[in-house]
């Protein structure tokens, strides 16, 4: 057995991968390319893009100044989702504190709200809303809709005034034949986003990371020379070639475990399906993601140039994969394309098996189309690489 270790050892393409191994570790650069990027940029992507808002600063304009109209404004900051910006006597102040981007949303309580609701006339309470950024309006116009039914319902269980909410412009409706609606979150019941951001990022951060750190590492080699000392060797250009990939792969792969951990421990990502899916289709994204950048590296000389090439080919994949916006809020002549991106096939991965526990037999298609990708890429990188050398 030792023998056998020691012949395999001194063939051609392991004293390469040595000698890959021992300059990777001698490029201080490269070492921190491989752990230090992926791990700030999945702690900030997972924290940093969050579609939900909360603590919005509101407005409250009350003209009643009633026990029920300061109990409405109590419930409204104390819900977590707005936070007390400020109070006014007239609404024009208020909409003009909207307008200097002092306040995300105002509530106006009208004069009679209380006196109203004592007797069983419908009271409107208007909530006004900067709509520049639309999605945290639309947000905004959720929470204040939950606040309101929510007290609402409090101040009927309690047998205080017969309130009931409506939306203002809404057909009416009778209780004859009305349908209630129990919502019931399957495999995210938090409503956590930050799961959805992150598994998806973790795909991105893959993908080009492998194909920076493996278009640099290519060019490096170029630029210093030892490629044509390489070519004198006896080593034929598959050797060479597999030699680079390999060391590249191996390292990656310690990023992926890395990454994975921070799921797990820092995100408290529920890895509810079979782990060894998910790592499978990592190590193919990055697979995929090391021939995309040794085909780079073979139509550029410099580290620039290779970093300018990079520029045209990872926003596209990054804006296509639904990594961080879904696949289906994009126009429908976009979604077709995105069926040809290896990091929306590793996102579907990623969420299915780990929030929902979906196993292979539900993720082959997915999959399969990786190990495609990952096929296509790596030949013709090889080709174009050998091509080079040539």
């Amino acid at each position: 057995m030792k023998t056998l270790l020691l012949r395999i050892a001194s063939t051609r393409i392991a004293v390469l991968i040595r000698k890959e191994f021992a300059q990777i570790r001698r490029d201080n650069r490269l070492k921190m390319s491989l752990i230090l990027p992926p791990v700030v940029q999945l702690v900030l992507f997972g924290f940093a893009l969050n579609s939900s808002v909360s603590h919005l600063r509101l407005g409250i304009a009350d003209g009643s100044n009633s026990p029920a109209s300061r109990e409405l404004a109590a419930n409204m900051t104390q819900s977590g989702s707005f936070a007390l910006g400020g109070t006014y006597l007239a609404v024009e102040d208020m909409a003009a504190a909207i307008g200097r981007d002092e306040l995300d949303a105002g509530v106006v309580v009208p004069a009679d709200f209380e006196r109203d609701l004592r007797r069983g006339r419908p009271v409107e309470v208007q909530v006004l809303l900067n709509a520049m950024n639309a999605n945290t309006a639309a947000l905004g116009q959720g929470y204040a809709a939950g606040v309101v039914a929510t007290w609402s319902r409090s101040y009927v269980q309690n047998g205080k005034f017969h309130v009931q909410y409506t939306k203002v412009g809404a057909t009416p409706q009778t209780l004859r034949g009305r349908i209630g609606l129990h919502p019931a979150f399957l495999y995210n019941p938090g409503l956590i986003t930050r799961w959805y951001v992150v598994t998806g990022t973790f795909g991105l951060l893959l993908m080009m990371n492998g194909s920076l750190i493996a278009s640099a590492s290519m060019i490096k080699e170029r630029e210093r020379g030892t490629v044509e000392q390489l070519l004198m060797t006896p080593a034929s250009t598959s050797q060479i070639i597999i030699s680079k990939i390999i060391p590249l792969f191996v390292l990656l792969l310690g990023m992926l475990s890395f990454a994975t951990l921070i799921l797990k421990v820092v995100f408290d990502i529920p890895f509810r399906g079979n782990i060894f899916v998910v790592l499978t289709g990592a190590a193919l994204c990055v697979l995929c993601g090391i021939g995309i950048g040794t085909f780079i590296a073979t139509f550029t000389k410099t580290a620039q140039q290779a970093q300018m090439a990079a520029f045209f080919v990872n926003p596209p994949l990054s804006s296509l994969s639904g990594a961080l916006t879904p696949v289906e809020a994009m126009p429908a002549w976009v979604q077709p394309l995105t069926l040809f991106n290896p990091i929306r096939h590793f996102s579907l991965i990623a969420r299915g098996a780990l929030i929902k526990g979906a196993g292979l037999s539900v993720l082959w298609p997915n999959m399969l189309a990786l190990v495609g990708f990952t096929i296509v890429m790596l030949t013709f990188s090889v080709l174009r690489f050998r091509k080079q050398l040539g």
